[in-house]
């Protein structure tokens, strides 16, 4: 079983969307979730540990995008050559990666079947809300150049496509995703746990926009 002290050696230290930190709190929720709901505790805490292993930050924003945008195949990989190095049979080291391939929110082409991989899915996706959601998002625009607020065009409202000129704003990023991940919620007692997250969540961005648009 991997640990907590290997698992910090696969993320970067001075990444505060998705480093370390982020793990480690995934990892206490998903632990919560899985105890709460019946799922297989070291399944779960090896896809915790695993489940963003191959995001490097390295390369410039092309780079960064397209890693970004593949971060849950490759770290499915990853975890195939760490829990075979351990002696994982083949059936566990599938349903690991089971839960990794099927925890991003833009790829929805692999759903999360087992429940295991439910509970991956929504104590990440209970990090991406509340104030820690607040934080990460802004924490991610800022890091990637981009503004806290930007005006949201009306195709973008409709499409998610940003219109030219258009830059995707932390508010953008809480119209295309972070407003929705309550409703896309597997296990109850993360819909429980969702409800005051989104409503701080809601409160702070509505806020923003209200004072920005002003």
């Amino acid at each position: 079983m991997p640990t907590l002290e290997q698992a910090r050696r696969w993320y970067p230290a001075d990444d505060p969307v998705h480093g370390f930190e982020h793990v480690l709190r995934v990892y206490r929720m998903a632990e919560r979730l899985a105890l709460a709901e019946g799922a297989d505790l070291e399944t779960v805490r090896a896809a915790v540990l695993l489940h963003d292993a191959q995001d490097s930050r390295a390369g410039g924003d092309e780079e960064q995008a397209e890693k970004r945008g593949n971060h849950h195949l490759r770290s499915a990989e990853f975890a195939a050559k760490v829990l075979g190095a351990e002696g994982w049979p083949a059936e566990r080291i599938a349903a690991v990666q089971h839960c990794i391939q099927a925890h991003r929110f833009r790829d929805d082409s692999t759903a999360p079947q087992s429940l295991e991989a439910q509970v991956l899915f929504d104590a990440d996706k209970l990090d991406a809300i509340g104030a820690i959601g607040v934080v990460r998002a802004l924490a991610f625009a800022i890091s990637a150049g981009k503004p806290v607020y930007y005006p949201v065009s009306p195709g973008f409202l409709e499409t998610g496509e940003l219109e030219a000129g258009e830059a995707h704003s932390a508010y953008h990023e809480y119209l295309f995703k972070l407003v929705k991940l309550k409703d896309r919620l597997y296990t109850p007692s993360a819909r429980i746990l969702a409800e005051r997250r989104h409503a701080r969540m809601v409160e702070f961005f509505e806020g923003l926009a209200a004072e920005m648009g002003s």
